[in-house]
Protein backbone atom coordinates (compact mmCIF):
# COMPACT_ATOMS: atom_id res chain seq x y z
CA UNK A 1 0.00 0.00 0.00
CA UNK A 2 1.94 3.25 -1.29
CA UNK A 3 2.42 6.27 1.13
CA UNK A 4 1.18 8.25 -1.21
CA UNK A 5 -2.63 6.83 -1.63
CA UNK A 6 -4.75 9.49 -2.81
CA UNK A 7 -7.98 8.63 -0.86
CA UNK A 8 -8.74 7.23 2.32
CA UNK A 9 -8.01 3.10 1.72
CA UNK A 10 -9.19 0.22 4.42
CA UNK A 11 -7.66 -3.10 4.10
CA UNK A 12 -8.13 -6.02 6.57
CA UNK A 13 -6.58 -9.80 6.79
CA UNK A 14 -7.29 -12.21 8.38
CA UNK A 15 -6.26 -16.16 9.20
CA UNK A 16 -9.14 -16.46 11.62
CA UNK A 17 -11.69 -18.32 9.11
CA UNK A 18 -8.86 -19.48 6.84
CA UNK A 19 -7.67 -23.84 6.85
CA UNK A 20 -4.76 -24.70 8.88
CA UNK A 21 -3.16 -25.48 5.89
CA UNK A 22 -3.12 -22.36 3.65
CA UNK A 23 -2.54 -19.65 6.59
CA UNK A 24 0.73 -19.49 6.60
CA UNK A 25 1.50 -19.29 2.93
CA UNK A 26 -1.26 -16.81 2.45
CA UNK A 27 -0.31 -15.42 5.10
CA UNK A 28 3.34 -14.73 3.84
CA UNK A 29 2.22 -14.41 0.43
CA UNK A 30 -0.93 -12.39 0.31
CA UNK A 31 0.15 -10.17 2.82
CA UNK A 32 3.70 -9.97 3.46
CA UNK A 33 5.21 -10.25 -0.06
CA UNK A 34 2.07 -7.86 -1.88
CA UNK A 35 0.75 -5.48 0.60
CA UNK A 36 3.76 -5.05 3.53
CA UNK A 37 6.81 -5.82 1.43
CA UNK A 38 8.61 -8.53 3.51
CA UNK A 39 9.09 -11.98 4.19
CA UNK A 40 7.58 -13.71 7.08
CA UNK A 41 8.74 -16.39 9.30
CA UNK A 42 6.20 -17.73 11.89
CA UNK A 43 7.92 -18.44 15.19
CA UNK A 44 5.58 -20.79 17.36
CA UNK A 45 4.70 -24.40 17.12
CA UNK A 46 1.05 -23.41 17.37
CA UNK A 47 -1.43 -23.00 14.72
CA UNK A 48 -0.93 -19.29 12.95
CA UNK A 49 -3.36 -16.79 14.25
CA UNK A 50 -3.30 -13.21 12.11
CA UNK A 51 -5.36 -10.42 12.08
CA UNK A 52 -4.23 -7.09 10.82
CA UNK A 53 -5.85 -4.30 9.91
CA UNK A 54 -4.21 -1.37 7.64
CA UNK A 55 -5.62 2.68 6.70
CA UNK A 56 -3.62 4.96 4.60
CA UNK A 57 -4.25 8.34 3.45
CA UNK A 58 -2.23 10.50 1.37
CA UNK A 59 1.01 10.69 3.05
CA UNK A 60 0.48 8.41 6.10
CA UNK A 61 -0.30 4.57 6.26
CA UNK A 62 -0.90 2.78 9.73
CA UNK A 63 -1.06 -0.90 10.52
CA UNK A 64 -2.38 -2.51 13.76
CA UNK A 65 -1.23 -6.39 13.99
CA UNK A 66 -2.29 -9.31 16.71
CA UNK A 67 -1.21 -12.89 16.23
CA UNK A 68 0.68 -15.34 17.19
CA UNK A 69 4.13 -14.89 17.41
CA UNK A 70 6.18 -14.22 14.13
CA UNK A 71 9.44 -12.51 12.17
CA UNK A 72 9.23 -9.96 9.80
CA UNK A 73 12.52 -9.27 7.72
CA UNK A 74 12.75 -6.30 5.04
CA UNK A 75 15.84 -7.81 2.81
CA UNK A 76 17.68 -5.79 -0.14
CA UNK A 77 15.43 -7.70 -2.74
CA UNK A 78 12.29 -5.68 -0.87
CA UNK A 79 13.66 -2.55 -1.01
CA UNK A 80 12.98 -2.36 -4.72
CA UNK A 81 9.47 -0.92 -3.79
CA UNK A 82 11.31 2.49 -3.24
CA UNK A 83 9.37 3.13 0.17
CA UNK A 84 11.80 5.57 2.08
CA UNK A 85 9.04 6.14 4.81
CA UNK A 86 10.07 6.72 8.72
CA UNK A 87 8.39 3.71 10.11
CA UNK A 88 7.42 4.14 14.02
CA UNK A 89 6.60 0.70 15.80
CA UNK A 90 4.62 1.05 18.95
CA UNK A 91 4.56 -2.58 21.07
CA UNK A 92 1.50 -2.71 24.20
CA UNK A 93 1.00 -4.88 26.03
CA UNK A 94 3.63 -7.41 24.56
CA UNK A 95 7.10 -7.25 23.45
CA UNK A 96 9.58 -6.97 20.52
CA UNK A 97 12.77 -7.47 19.03
CA UNK A 98 14.56 -5.39 16.15
CA UNK A 99 17.45 -5.74 14.46
CA UNK A 100 18.68 -2.71 12.03
CA UNK A 101 21.80 -0.67 11.21
CA UNK A 102 23.72 -2.83 12.76
CA UNK A 103 21.61 -2.09 16.26
CA UNK A 104 19.40 -4.44 18.35
CA UNK A 105 16.93 -3.51 20.33
CA UNK A 106 13.99 -5.28 22.57
CA UNK A 107 11.18 -2.69 23.37
CA UNK A 108 9.38 -3.10 26.46
CA UNK A 109 5.35 -2.68 26.66
CA UNK A 110 4.37 0.32 26.21
CA UNK A 111 7.44 1.81 24.53
CA UNK A 112 8.16 2.75 20.69
CA UNK A 113 10.97 3.17 17.81
CA UNK A 114 11.44 4.22 14.82
CA UNK A 115 12.86 2.32 11.90
CA UNK A 116 13.75 3.28 8.28
CA UNK A 117 11.77 1.64 5.13
CA UNK A 118 14.99 2.17 3.22
CA UNK A 119 16.94 -0.27 4.94
CA UNK A 120 16.91 -4.13 5.49
CA UNK A 121 15.29 -4.03 9.17
CA UNK A 122 13.96 -7.42 11.17
CA UNK A 123 11.26 -7.25 13.76
CA UNK A 124 10.68 -9.94 16.14
CA UNK A 125 6.67 -9.84 17.01
CA UNK A 126 6.40 -11.68 20.42
CA UNK A 127 3.09 -11.42 21.56
CA UNK A 128 0.11 -8.42 22.10
CA UNK A 129 -0.70 -6.05 19.84
CA UNK A 130 1.85 -4.31 17.70
CA UNK A 131 0.94 -0.88 15.94
CA UNK A 132 2.54 1.07 13.42
CA UNK A 133 2.76 4.30 11.13
CA UNK A 134 4.32 5.03 7.70
CA UNK A 135 5.29 8.88 7.41
CA UNK A 136 7.55 10.12 4.64
CA UNK A 137 10.95 10.72 5.51
CA UNK A 138 10.48 14.09 3.64
CA UNK A 139 8.11 15.44 6.40
CA UNK A 140 9.98 14.44 9.57
CA UNK A 141 13.64 15.95 7.64
CA UNK A 142 11.66 19.18 7.63
CA UNK A 143 11.38 19.00 11.04
CA UNK A 144 13.87 17.38 13.05
CA UNK A 145 17.61 17.16 12.32
CA UNK A 146 19.40 14.18 11.16
CA UNK A 147 16.33 11.84 11.02
CA UNK A 148 18.94 8.46 10.62
CA UNK A 149 20.23 9.22 14.26
CA UNK A 150 17.54 8.97 15.62
CA UNK A 151 16.11 5.76 14.25
CA UNK A 152 16.42 2.38 16.59
CA UNK A 153 16.56 4.56 19.80
CA UNK A 154 13.61 3.43 22.19
CA UNK A 155 11.13 5.94 22.92
CA UNK A 156 10.09 5.94 26.63
CA UNK A 157 6.51 6.19 26.96
CA UNK A 158 6.83 8.10 29.95
CA UNK A 159 7.79 10.93 27.97
CA UNK A 160 5.55 13.43 27.50
CA UNK A 161 5.93 14.20 23.96
CA UNK A 162 5.21 10.61 23.41
CA UNK A 163 2.49 10.01 25.77
CA UNK A 164 0.91 13.10 23.83
CA UNK A 165 1.54 11.47 20.66
CA UNK A 166 -0.10 7.82 22.06
CA UNK A 167 -3.15 9.52 22.79
CA UNK A 168 -3.82 11.50 19.85
CA UNK A 169 -3.22 8.65 17.70
CA UNK A 170 -5.62 6.50 19.43
CA UNK A 171 -8.16 9.57 19.83
CA UNK A 172 -7.67 9.91 15.63
CA UNK A 173 -8.30 5.99 15.08
CA UNK A 174 -11.41 6.45 17.86
CA UNK A 175 -13.01 8.97 15.79
CA UNK A 176 -12.01 7.53 11.95
CA UNK A 177 -10.87 11.23 11.68
CA UNK A 178 -8.55 9.40 8.88
CA UNK A 179 -11.93 8.74 7.06
CA UNK A 180 -12.66 12.31 7.24
CA UNK A 181 -12.10 14.27 3.75
CA UNK A 182 -12.46 17.61 5.28
CA UNK A 183 -10.58 16.47 8.25
CA UNK A 184 -7.15 14.11 7.23
CA UNK A 185 -5.07 17.35 6.05
CA UNK A 186 -4.90 18.68 9.21
CA UNK A 187 -4.24 15.02 11.33
CA UNK A 188 -2.00 14.38 8.72
CA UNK A 189 -0.23 17.51 9.29
CA UNK A 190 -0.59 16.58 13.35
CA UNK A 191 0.79 13.51 13.83
CA UNK A 192 4.24 14.40 11.68
CA UNK A 193 4.51 17.28 13.95
CA UNK A 194 3.75 15.04 16.91
CA UNK A 195 6.08 11.95 15.74
CA UNK A 196 8.96 14.94 15.39
CA UNK A 197 8.44 16.24 18.72
CA UNK A 198 8.45 12.26 20.11
CA UNK A 199 11.98 10.74 17.97
CA UNK A 200 13.36 13.63 19.00
CA UNK A 201 14.11 15.29 21.99
CA UNK A 202 11.82 18.35 22.59
CA UNK A 203 12.05 20.91 25.54
CA UNK A 204 9.47 20.73 28.06
CA UNK A 205 6.22 20.99 25.91
CA UNK A 206 4.35 23.30 28.43
CA UNK A 207 1.37 25.12 27.62
CA UNK A 208 2.35 25.21 23.74
CA UNK A 209 0.44 27.13 21.15
CA UNK A 210 1.93 24.92 18.65
CA UNK A 211 -1.18 23.31 16.49
CA UNK A 212 -0.74 19.81 16.95
CA UNK A 213 0.24 20.64 20.90
CA UNK A 214 -2.53 21.82 21.26
CA UNK A 215 -4.81 19.17 18.97
CA UNK A 216 -2.79 16.58 21.14
CA UNK A 217 -3.66 18.23 24.80
CA UNK A 218 -7.33 18.89 23.71
CA UNK A 219 -7.51 15.23 22.76
CA UNK A 220 -6.17 13.97 26.22
CA UNK A 221 -8.20 16.71 28.35
CA UNK A 222 -11.28 15.46 26.60
CA UNK A 223 -10.22 11.81 27.10
CA UNK A 224 -9.59 11.54 30.87
CA UNK A 225 -12.97 13.50 31.11
CA UNK A 226 -14.51 10.78 29.16
CA UNK A 227 -12.98 8.22 31.94
CA UNK A 228 -14.13 10.09 34.76
CA UNK A 229 -16.86 12.32 34.28
CA UNK A 230 -18.82 10.07 36.77
CA UNK A 231 -16.62 11.17 39.61
CA UNK A 232 -18.68 13.85 41.69
CA UNK A 233 -15.82 16.15 42.57
CA UNK A 234 -14.46 16.22 39.07
CA UNK A 235 -13.13 19.77 38.16
CA UNK A 236 -11.32 21.89 36.15
CA UNK A 237 -8.22 21.99 38.62
CA UNK A 238 -8.37 18.45 38.89
CA UNK A 239 -8.02 17.56 34.95
CA UNK A 240 -5.33 20.52 34.19
CA UNK A 241 -3.47 18.91 37.28
CA UNK A 242 -3.30 15.73 35.52
CA UNK A 243 -2.83 16.64 32.30
CA UNK A 244 0.58 18.67 33.53
CA UNK A 245 -0.94 22.40 32.76
CA UNK A 246 -3.13 25.13 34.14
CA UNK A 247 -6.51 25.40 34.30
CA UNK A 248 -6.55 28.66 32.33
CA UNK A 249 -4.93 26.68 29.66
CA UNK A 250 -7.36 23.76 30.36
CA UNK A 251 -10.31 26.30 29.78
CA UNK A 252 -8.75 27.79 26.46
CA UNK A 253 -8.30 23.93 24.73
CA UNK A 254 -12.15 23.64 25.74
CA UNK A 255 -13.23 26.63 24.02
CA UNK A 256 -11.53 26.15 21.22
CA UNK A 257 -14.04 23.42 20.18
CA UNK A 258 -16.75 25.30 21.03
CA UNK A 259 -17.76 23.92 24.10
CA UNK A 260 -16.61 24.48 27.98
CA UNK A 261 -15.16 22.45 30.38
CA UNK A 262 -18.73 22.23 32.26
CA UNK A 263 -21.14 21.71 29.31
CA UNK A 264 -18.91 18.70 28.52
CA UNK A 265 -19.26 17.30 31.62
CA UNK A 266 -22.33 17.57 32.07
CA UNK A 267 -23.55 16.53 28.17
CA UNK A 268 -21.54 13.29 29.12
CA UNK A 269 -23.41 12.55 32.40
CA UNK A 270 -27.13 13.52 31.02
CA UNK A 271 -26.81 11.00 28.45
CA UNK A 272 -25.77 8.25 30.50
CA UNK A 273 -28.48 9.27 32.64
CA UNK A 274 -30.81 9.40 29.63
CA UNK A 275 -29.33 5.80 29.28
CA UNK A 276 -29.92 4.10 32.74
CA UNK A 277 -33.99 5.84 32.42
CA UNK A 278 -35.00 4.24 29.00
CA UNK A 279 -32.58 1.03 29.11
CA UNK A 280 -34.27 -2.31 29.94
CA UNK A 281 -33.79 -1.82 33.86
CA UNK A 282 -34.31 1.37 34.43
CA UNK A 283 -37.29 0.93 36.89
CA UNK A 284 -34.93 -0.74 39.30
CA UNK A 285 -33.31 2.44 40.23
CA UNK A 286 -34.14 5.68 42.06
CA UNK A 287 -33.96 8.66 39.84
CA UNK A 288 -32.02 10.10 42.89
CA UNK A 289 -29.36 6.95 42.51
CA UNK A 290 -29.02 7.35 39.21
CA UNK A 291 -28.40 11.17 39.14
CA UNK A 292 -25.20 10.42 41.89
CA UNK A 293 -24.67 7.30 39.74
CA UNK A 294 -23.68 9.71 36.47
CA UNK A 295 -21.60 12.29 38.79
CA UNK A 296 -24.73 14.96 39.97
CA UNK A 297 -24.28 15.74 43.86
CA UNK A 298 -27.34 17.42 43.97
CA UNK A 299 -30.50 16.25 42.36
CA UNK A 300 -33.32 19.15 41.52
CA UNK A 301 -29.76 20.79 39.29
CA UNK A 302 -29.71 17.17 37.82
CA UNK A 303 -33.51 17.36 37.08
CA UNK A 304 -33.29 21.62 35.89
CA UNK A 305 -30.20 20.09 33.51
CA UNK A 306 -32.58 17.46 32.26
CA UNK A 307 -35.42 19.29 31.37
CA UNK A 308 -33.60 21.76 29.59
CA UNK A 309 -31.47 19.12 27.26
CA UNK A 310 -34.09 16.66 26.79
CA UNK A 311 -37.07 18.61 26.79
CA UNK A 312 -38.64 16.80 29.40
CA UNK A 313 -38.22 15.48 32.98
CA UNK A 314 -36.47 12.30 33.72
CA UNK A 315 -39.58 10.54 35.61
CA UNK A 316 -41.28 11.97 32.29
CA UNK A 317 -38.23 10.15 30.18
CA UNK A 318 -38.75 7.22 31.99
CA UNK A 319 -42.35 6.41 31.38
CA UNK A 320 -42.36 7.14 27.81
CA UNK A 321 -39.32 4.67 27.10
CA UNK A 322 -41.62 1.95 28.58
Amino acid sequence: MPTDAANFASYRFSTRDLPERIRIPLWREHFGRCVVHADIEPLSNIPLQADASLQAVQGLRTLALKGTSMRFKRLQTNLADGDDSIGLIFCSPGRSQLSQLGREVELRSGDAIAILHSEPVSVIYVDGLQFGLAVPRAELEQRVTNVESLVMRPIGHRTEAFRLFAAYLKSVHKARALAAPKLHHTVVTHIYDLAALAIGEPPALGESSASAVVAARHSAALDYITAHYQEPGLSVQTVARRQGISPRYLQRLMASSGTSFTERLNELRLQRAFELLTGSHARRQRISDIALEVGFSDVSHFNRLFRIRFGDSPRGARRGAN
